[in-house]
């Protein structure tokens, strides 16, 4: 089913991240305590995460406790809300339609200009070079 809610994309974008190299029902089973842990997927309140919270969430046993899959949710947060939304906001001015912070988002994913592989990826190397 199609999802055009930028929240709820943003939760399945890093539900995904969680999930590789597990079981999707392990994490299924997880998505109430990463709803509660990660403020709801709410991309602006995530992108401000400090130590304390990192720390706070590599505690809490309701989630996958990966190191490496906490930092990129942050960092993943970070890079979702300014860039996209300022690609937005210029493609709008420009008389662009359909071309919200989510799509542009998307796209950015698409051609490369955001790296979203995980560290353990056997991609994430050969893309940050």
């Amino acid at each position: 089913v199609p999802e055009h809610d930028g929240p709820a994309l943003f939760e399945k974008l890093l539900l995904d991240g969680f999930q590789a190299g597990l079981a999707w029902i392990t994490i299924l089973r997880k998505r109430p305590a990463y709803r509660k842990a990660f403020d709801r997927f709410d991309a602006k309140k995530i992108a401000a995460y400090d130590a304390k919270k990192v720390r706070s969430l590599l505690a809490d046993a309701g989630i996958v406790r990966n190191r490496l899959k906490v930092a990129g949710a942050v960092k993943n947060a970070t890079a979702f809300t300014p860039e996209s939304d300022a690609m937005s906001r210029d493609l709008k001015r420009r008389g662009f339609t359909f071309v919200g912070s989510t799509i542009c988002y998307a796209f950015m994913q698409a051609v490369g200009m955001v790296n979203d592989h995980v560290v353990e990826c056997f991609r994430y190397g050969d893309l940050t070079r």
